[in-house]
């Protein structure tokens, strides 16, 4: 008697072969495809330039020397609906005739907006206790850094402040 012959596999050799390496390619296409956002990610900041822009915040005039004052301007990193959300501010000190220095109403620790205390000599924030001195170093509580401060410059009798994305750490 013969044997009865069996019947070819359904999936040859050549075409088990394929399709293995065809699920190998399509899983690393969808691996990189998956992986891609998080790898830019992870490079973001070293390829992002923050943008930085000169904002007038009033004429000279308008500064007394030796004084504090809270200036507003809009934000440098503002999106196009940001709204009222793209304004920001700045403490402006005139140091004498033609010196001023900017320095961020964030505080260090945790980004709460500091109040500065003209008769005390002192910006408070009030969310945790931090305390930092009019030059904007830290005096007490838990600011891990001084104030960050931005370059200001006069021109044509205006004071502009250099605007950079809120400088928290």
């Amino acid at each position: 008697m013969d044997s009865p012959s069996l019947p070819d596999s359904p999936l040859t050799p050549d075409r088990r072969r394929f399709l293995s390496r065809l699920s190998l390619v399509l899983s690393g296409a969808v691996g990189a495809l998956l992986g891609l956002p998080v790898v830019g990610f992870l490079l973001a900041p070293l390829t992002r330039k923050e943008p930085r822009v000169w904002r007038a915040v009033g004429r000279v005039d308008d500064f007394a020397i030796g004084t504090t004052v809270n200036v507003r301007f809009e934000d440098a990193s503002a999106l196009p609906w940001s709204g009222v959300t793209a304004r920001t501010a700045a403490w402006l000190r005139r140091e004498d005739a033609t010196r001023f220095t900017a320095y961020s109403v964030h505080c260090t620790h945790l980004g709460c907006p500091v109040r500065w205390m003209a008769d005390a000599q002192l910006f408070l924030c009030p969310c945790h206790g931090g305390v930092y001195y009019a030059d904007g170093t830290v005096s007490a509580g838990p600011p891990p850094r001084p104030l960050p401060t931005y370059p200001v410059r006069v021109r044509a009798g205006q004071v502009e402040i250099q605007t950079s994305p809120i400088p928290i750490a």
